[in-house]
């Protein structure tokens, strides 16, 4: 028989992750996870953490996944690769899906263990010139050069792809699959959604939703709530992070105290985006963000820097594109979608439908299942010649 004609099915698929309590890489993971449990496949979540801040299990819930915690002291990754292992080795995984700088570097070699391929997806990088900490970077070039290992390695978007090229990840391994958005959840109406995040009933009201880091651009949009004075309007920052507090004194420092809702860490934030009147995504760096598909999905109009993956997202037709870290053209892009609610209408219709069209989650999961095959192919075709020469 050869290695094709016995290739498992359904299969067994482990992902690793590192979770945050909410994120786009996080969503991508349960949707991968969601998707392929619905059609079939046996589908195993690791959520790893630090003793003593251990989180919720990533996927926890989902109908036909299974979740599993590993939670070690710190910095003890031998002991931590070990225990994926052993999850992998007692659920006969074949193939082991990483993502994240620490599952990427610690936890990618467990799949050499079990002699099965090992995949990762690449969400994007922070850097240490963008705010990152050297920890971080050091994560980061470590990581790089771990992914030349690696059976096949996902870009959610192009400059990803070639950003891996540059660190000379071999491009046979590279695929650039953009996140799709796996169904959605039913949207709050504008009046429920504004009451549950505390916004006024009444008038324009912008939503920020994201980590309050610097890659994510926060410190543009205060500035360019700034720059408009007194036509300013209400913006409502969704999420939490280690810049919070170094915002808020920027926000009172710029006179805008009166003006920003700071809503915190909110669970489902995609239900609430109908509380807003424009969604801003301010980011200097990106991948492919789930958060601005979810804006579309609640036809919600988009004013977005084009970074990264965002322009493959959303063009000039049916949202907002401006320049990264350019408060003035942002303000100028607020301007625009606040004083024309009828053609901002009309081109977040245009998102919506962009979105049904580009990014159905049907391909995007077909997309990796294909992946995955050819991966367990490759392996067993290469072990196979090596057992027969």
């Amino acid at each position: 028989m050869s290695p094709a004609a016995s290739l498992p099915d359904p299969l067994t698929i482990v992902h690793v992750t590192a979770p945050a309590p909410v994120g786009g890489l996080e969503s991508v993971v349960s949707a991968l996870a969601r998707g392929h449990a619905a059609t079939g496949h046996r589908v195993h979540v690791v959520s790893v953490f630090d003793a003593g801040a251990v989180g919720r299990a990533l996927a926890e819930g989902i109908p036909g996944v299974t979740t599993h915690v590993v939670a070690i002291p710190p910095r003890r990754y031998w002991q931590e690769r070990a225990a994926v292992a052993a999850i992998g080795r007692a659920v006969g995984a074949d193939i082991v899906h990483t993502h994240g700088y620490r599952p990427d570097v610690v936890d990618g070699p467990v799949a050499r263990l079990l002699g099965v391929p090992m995949v990762t997806t690449v969400h994007g990088f922070a850097g240490v010139g963008l705010g990152g900490s050297v920890k971080g970077g050091l994560f980061e070039w470590l990581e790089l050069r771990a992914f030349r290992g690696f059976d096949a390695v996902v870009a959610v978007s192009k400059p990803l792809v070639e950003r891996l090229i540059a660190a000379r990840v071999p491009a046979l391994k590279i695929h650039c699959i953009q996140n799709a958005l796996l169904g959605s959840q039913p949207l709050l109406d504008r009046a429920t959604a504004r009451s549950r995040l505390g916004l006024p009933a009444q008038g324009a009201v912008v939503g920020w939703v994201g980590r309050l880091s610097r890659e994510k651009g926060p410190d543009v949009f205060l500035r360019a709530l700034s720059l408009l004075g007194g036509d300013a309007p209400v913006a409502a920052f969704v999420g939490d992070g280690p810049e919070a507090a170094s915002l808020r004194a920027a926000a009172a420092a710029l006179g805008l105290e009166g003006r920003i809702v700071w809503c915190g860490r909110v669970e489902a934030a995609a239900a609430l985006l109908p509380a807003f009147d424009a969604f801003v995504l301010s980011s200097r760096t990106e991948g492919t963000p789930i958060v601005l598909l979810e804006a579309m999905a609640a036809r919600v109009p988009v004013i977005a820097t084009r970074v990264g993956g965002v322009p493959d997202v959303v063009s000039e037709a049916d949202g907002s594109l401006v320049a990264s870290d350019d408060p003035d053209a942002l303000a100028q892009a607020l301007r625009r979608v606040l004083s024309d609610s009828v053609a901002s209408a009309a081109r977040a219709s245009l998102a919506h439908a962009r979105l049904q069209r580009d990014f159905a989650p049907g391909p995007w999961l077909e997309r990796y299942e294909a992946l995955y095959r050819d991966a367990i192919g490759r392996r067993r075709a290469a072990g196979h010649a090596s057992a027969q020469g």
